[in-house]
């Protein structure tokens, strides 16, 4: 089957995956792109599950306040290096799960990581975070959050 660029692009603009990742995956799928989606997020588990053993000490600490002020999260997010802290995908990561504990509350990390994500119901925080794991090539580890309120 041939895929067209404009198809990769597309989904690599949508999950951040490698064009190859996304190609082959397309193809696998024989250009049916929710199904891409799925082989894409699969792979992204797999991915994470292989690095899931790696040291993470870099990272970076993320606040979220919510619009009217009466509302505030804080996460702590540790990758590999310093290179991915200083990442897009893992700011905007970690902003997205501060901003997501604002909004769900969690009582538990486990909790957190098994909610449907507030921005797309189709995957949990853990598979985000499996997905941003797949992107950046580390290791990505929640270590702690809080959350303040009026």
């Amino acid at each position: 089957m041939n895929i067209s660029s404009d198809e990769v692009k597309s989904l690599r603009e949508e999950t951040g995956v490698s064009i190859m990742e996304c190609k082959r995956a397309l193809e696998e799928a024989g250009g049916d792109r929710d199904e891409a989606r799925k082989i894409l997020a699969s792979r992204g588990a797999m991915v994470a599950q292989k690095k899931k053993e790696r040291a993470t000490r870099a990272g970076r600490v993320d606040v979220y306040i919510h619009g009217t002020g009466d509302a505030a999260a804080m996460v702590k997010l540790l990758c590999e290096t310093d290179f991915v802290a200083r990442s897009d995908a893992f700011k905007t990561l970690a902003h997205d799960i501060a901003m997501h504990i604002v909004a769900t509350r969690p009582d538990t990390l486990d909790e957190l990581l098994s909610a449907p994500f507030i921005k797309d119901d189709s995957m949990s925080v853990k598979d985000l975070i499996e997905r941003t794991i797949s992107v950046t090539g580390e290791n990505i580890t929640l270590a702690d959050y809080a959350y303040m309120s009026l």
